[in-house]
């Protein structure tokens, strides 16, 4: 192995124990059960913060994950809790799907049914069956499908509806967060039900989930990669004409990554082929986001020309996975570079080596993004601990 490459999975394997130690000491939630809701920048424990669905399934696919790259039993026990917590707290037995968040003490706050928090439960029970062999987990996981397919999935025009009320209604705010367009479809959501899909196929090989993961395949090559750019269109109505030209350059190069991993999954042998050569043209693409101190910048604007110059702590986690994926593809030293480049990065910036996990990101000027969670409705181990253990495995393999 290269020595490079050989100090990189040391020190991310390092950094993978640092991670879930820290999730390990600090976010168990012994006053209401299950995990706190939130940790602000200076390591306070908000206990009366409301608990949301994908931050609970994030600390389940994470530790689950973990456990298969290092069978250590803190990781078992805290996917355990994880599991639990959801199975007894956020699967909404009357309507079906997950509630959107709880309140601390794990009464249901928001009953919103967001796809896109469905998708990542079934990621994480899919994953968590892997290493527990749960059957419960594995139902759960298939029922969750079988309720997207049935309220969300668009029989004309294909693709998934975004949200709808706790009773399947139609709602008429759509978004998942604050800074999105209120539209019927988006990539986001679309990436995330691929991703939870693939996971579910691991443990499930149905041939009409495999249906299903190609049809959402085509989506994204078909309506949401951008023919003339390679980047992707994040926003769309329910027939699929775009309704944005903003660039996202981590979901470009994490979607690089796992758009071929989907393919490999299924052995669709055709999709492989393009999926590969694609992922080399978001790669590609990509490195237009990066800047001279080895970061990924957010977001750009083609429209007005806005570069929003953060760096924010899961776009760097995925472009240390898409950047590495696409050297593997290519043999090409400059994308392995990059890759290399980012961790030291992220190791110089964004890691928190007084209190640690990472910090949210930093400011055009280099300065800790303040009033930022460590622990949230949106900030948690799956982006950072996915990274470490993907690359821990890649690097493992023969070169």
């Amino acid at each position: 192995m290269k020595p490079d490459l050989l100090k990189y999975r040391e020190e991310l394997s390092s950094e993978l124990e640092n991670i879930l130690s820290y999730w390990s000491k600090h976010v168990p939630d012994e006053i209401n059960g299950g995990f706190v809701g939130k940790i602000d920048h200076n390591g306070d424990i908000d206990h009366a913060a409301p608990k949301g669905s994908v931050l609970n399934a994030r600390i389940l696919w994470s530790f689950s994950a973990a456990y298969r790259c290092d069978p250590d039993e803190r990781y078992i026990e805290l996917a355990d809790r994880a599991f639990n917590y959801i199975i007894d707290y956020f699967i909404d037995e009357q309507y079906g799907g997950v509630y959107w968040s709880l309140d601390a003490s794990g009464w249901p706050l928001d009953g919103k049914k967001q796809v896109y928090a469905i998708a990542f439960t079934i990621y994480a029970l899919s994953e968590y069956y892997q290493v527990s062999l749960n059957e419960q987990a594995r139902q759960k996981a298939m029922a969750l499908y079988q309720t997207l397919m049935e309220y969300s999935y668009d029989p004309v025009n294909g693709g998934y509806f975004e949200a709808f009320n706790r009773d399947w209604s139609d709602l008429e705010d759509l978004r998942l967060s604050e800074k999105d367009a209120n539209e019927k479809k988006t990539m986001n959501t679309h990436l995330h039900v691929l991703e939870a899909f693939t996971t579910l196929y691991r443990i499930w090989p149905d041939d009409g989930l495999k249906d299903r993961i190609t049809a959402l395949i085509h989506n994204f090559t078909d309506h949401m990669i951008n023919e003339e750019t390679g980047n992707l269109i994040l926003f769309f109505d329910e027939d699929w004409n775009a309704k944005s030209d903003l660039i996202s350059y981590g979901h470009d190069i994490e979607a690089a990554w796992l758009l071929l991993e989907a393919a490999e999954v299924i052995q669709h042998e055709e999709l492989v082929r393009l999926l590969r050569d694609n992922a080399l043209k978001m790669a590609e693409v990509s490195k237009k986001g990066l800047d001279v101190d080895g970061g990924l910048w957010y977001e750009y604007a083609p429209s007005d020309h806005h570069l929003i110059r953060e760096k924010h702590w899961w776009v760097q986690a995925e472009a240390m996975v898409g950047f590495y994926n696409a050297w593997q593809i290519s043999d090409d030293p400059e994308f392995l570079d990059i890759s290399l480049k980012i961790w030291t990065f992220v190791q110089a910036h964004l890691i928190d080596h007084e209190k640690g996990e990472w910090f949210w990101g930093v400011t055009e000027t280099g300065e800790v993004m303040p009033n930022e969670d460590k622990v949230g409705m949106w900030k948690c181990p799956y982006h950072n601990s996915r990274a470490c253990i993907e690359l821990i495995k890649r690097i493992s393999l023969p070169q």
